[in-house]
């Protein structure tokens, strides 16, 4: 669903002008369930490696910045969201990721 709501940003946004998409930095979040019913996933393992998960937990949460001159990094998520820890990552994060694509 949320992938859905971003295409159809994505297909406003050659309306604007070629200067603006040329300074935009996307921005979409993933939470990964590694043992769940969230979605089947098929991992190649070799035969008796038992599936593990570090620290205990099943999944992971990960976001990733984008632009028109390529992707950042993905920067993972500790704990739970919030608007302090979503202001902390883009403090810690934009400003990299917007020099990193080439926008600051």
């Amino acid at each position: 669903m949320a992938h859905e709501s971003l295409l159809g940003v994505c297909q406003k946004v050659p309306k604007d002008p070629k200067t603006m998409r040329n300074k935009m930095i996307w921005s979409d979040e993933t939470k990964i369930e590694l043992f769940g019913l969230n979605a089947k996933r098929h991992v190649w393992r070799k035969p008796g490696t038992i599936p593990t998960v570090m620290h205990g937990v099943g999944s992971i949460r990960l976001r990733g910045y984008f632009s028109e001159a390529g992707t950042g990094r993905l920067v993972r998520i500790e704990g739970n969201m919030n608007g302090e820890k979503y202001r902390e990552i883009l403090d810690e994060n934009q400003l990299q990721r917007a020099q990193g694509l080439r926008l600051g």
